[in-house]
């Protein structure tokens, strides 16, 4: 590879890079994020840096992959003896291709979809971007191939010009960022190894995740110093069934669900107000109940989880919030089950029933202890559902959890229980208040101003990356305090969803994006900008990788 790449300059590298990487087919969950891990670490192996040093590349595994996923890394020492270390990290996975439709097969060929779309009228943008020649699209073309390629180049870059680093780069490169993130979190122990064997002080960490316009006419190319977080607040919502000759005199889960996701759901009050950021509000992801196949028999539990950002709240906030929520929801479903029930009696004239419509609202953690308390073993009860279904969708299997431990409640009253499924992603940010942090921000401000001056792009600095992302779990901001009200409330969550927390905390990576740029990112329009991507981005981030290191000369960073 290295002998295509050396006669290039830094551009055309980038894009036949690119090129090469969106021709392998890497859908999330499937062997091809394998074969291009061995496709990185092949590039980079042919590098004359890592030819004459090639400890310097390796591979670490992901455990217990069932498609043999890995991670790649590989560490650039500078000339002068330094532990300063700055981490390029991009993941290597995408979404699937059946959006693509009757151009599935060519879902990998940037020239295909670039003829296709410089005739498709139906969409002027995508039509006009194709006809300017400004655009490479495919799968994977901004989400994120390019920013791998990036990386790449860069590392090559400053393998042949070690004299200008006055620190260390390590590079990441991870599966299974659109899913699990599974990659990255196996990448933390690794991390830390590196950290303590060899004695690498972490300056900060680039991750180069797509950026793209926020309106039409945004002229801005956003720079993000933290990245969002994430968690999936889930309600197991436990009635009382019925015949549906009956069903007057039923608790009906899916009407309380659906009191519940009305007051949830896209509901800005629920989106932290931040002045400057893109914040967003929770989103139903899921919402059924526990019905197989079709009988005259009313539900008697549904499930139902939100996608809820963090940007500076905390589970235990949102817990709160979300617990008084559906309360509120369960009074009015009660109000509502009671009034309906009257209005049948009055109509009918038959003698109503002793019935009860009230619905306990608790968290898992809480339940758990009322039921222990009652000497069942729930602890037992939790492990044995997570030991007998190890292959079962997490989620899923969160819930079947809740379910099974609220079979064994003698009473059987109606109640929702709150509780937390994975993914969670941490938030983190850069805290003016902090002097490393501080420092950090300087540099990126002076390296956007020069960047500004001599290339006329426009940046506008932002505290959180809008989308998800790997660079979330290289800190942690919570307390034990504020963490334990999500970890207490994820069942089994050691060993559905093991977030590596003490590790994160000692580790406190800074996390920056300075990303490609494109548009419609997870759609078949997918595309990225050359200009920017090619041209101006692996330069505004070495910039940025020796000021940061420069600003940092001399410091020994605590850990």
């Amino acid at each position: 590879m290295y002998r295509q790449l050396k006669t290039m300059e830094i551009p055309a590298q980038v894009e036949w890079i690119t090129r090469h990487l969106v021709g392998i087919e890497t859908v999330n969950g499937t062997e091809g994020e394998a074969k291009i891990a061995d496709t990185l670490k092949g590039i980079l192996q042919s590098f004359p840096y890592f030819q004459e040093n090639p400890h310097l590349v390796w591979e670490q595994a992901v455990p217990n992959d069932s498609v043999g996923r890995k991670n790649i890394f590989a560490l650039v020492k500078g000339q002068c003896a330094s532990n300063k270390t700055i981490i390029f990290h991009s993941h290597i996975d995408t979404v699937g291709i059946e959006d693509f439709g009757h151009l599935k097969s060519n879902a990998l060929n940037p020239d295909v979809l670039e003829a296709f779309f410089k005739t498709y009228e139906i969409d002027k943008e995508v039509q006009a971007d194709a006809q300017s020649g400004y655009w490479l699209f495919g799968r994977g073309s901004v989400d994120m191939k390019s920013g791998a390629a990036v990386h790449l180049a860069n590392v090559l870059y400053f393998t042949e010009h070690l004299e200008g680093l006055s620190g260390n780069i390590l590079l990441m490169f991870n599966p299974d960022e659109e899913s699990q993130h599974k990659g990255v979190l196996s990448a933390i122990s690794e991390l830390k190894r590196l950290q303590d064997e060899l004695g690498l002080a972490y300056v900060s960490a680039i991750n180069d995740d797509f950026i793209t316009p926020l309106y039409d006419g945004d002229p801005h190319r956003y720079i993000y110093t933290g990245a969002a977080g994430k968690v999936l607040p889930s309600f197991y919502i436990y009635g009382r069934e019925s015949h549906v000759g009956d069903t007057l005199s039923s608790l009906d889960p899916n009407f309380i669900a659906a009191e519940i996701t009305r007051r949830i759901h896209n509901n800005m009050d629920l989106a932290e107000n931040i002045e400057g950021e893109l914040t967003l509000p929770p989103t139903c992801l899921q919402q059924r109940d526990n019905k197989e196949f079709y009988t005259v028999q009313t539900a008697t539990s549904s499930y139902l989880y939100f996608n809820y950002f963090l940007y500076e709240s905390t589970p235990k906030e949102v817990l709160e919030k979300l617990t008084a929520i559906a309360k509120e929801a369960c009074l009015d479903a009660q109000y509502h089950f009671y009034k309906q029930y009257q209005a049948f009696l009055s109509r009918t004239g038959l003698p109503g029933k002793e019935l009860s419509w009230y619905v306990e609202v608790t968290n898992l953690a809480d339940f758990m202890k009322e039921l222990q308390d009652k000497g069942i073993p729930v602890f037992e009860t939790a492990r044995k559902v997570q030991q007998a279904n190890t292959e079962m969708e997490a989620r899923e299997l969160c819930f079947r959890i809740v379910e099974e431990l609220q079979n064994l409640d003698p009473e059987k009253k109606p109640r929702v229980i709150i509780f937390f499924a994975p993914p969670y992603l941490l938030h983190n940010y850069l805290n003016e208040g902090n002097e490393r942090d501080a420092s950090l921000l300087r540099s990126i401000e002076k390296v956007l101003t020069i960047t500004e001056q001599e290339t006329g792009e426009k940046f506008a600095l932002k505290k959180f990356f809008p989308y998800l992302a790997d660079g979330s779990f290289l800190s942690l901001h919570e307390t034990n305090e504020e963490l334990s009200a999500l970890l207490h409330n994820l069942p089994e969550w050691e060993s559905i969803y093991p977030v590596p927390v003490d590790c994160i905390r000692q580790l406190n990576i800074p996390s920056i994006n300075i990303g490609v740029y494109g548009k419609d990112g997870h759609k078949w329009t997918e595309r990225v900008y050359k200009p920017y991507t090619f041209h101006v981005l692996p330069e505004l981030i070495r910039k940025a990788t020796i000021e940061m290191l420069e600003q940092e000369e001399g410091v020994l960073l605590a850990v």
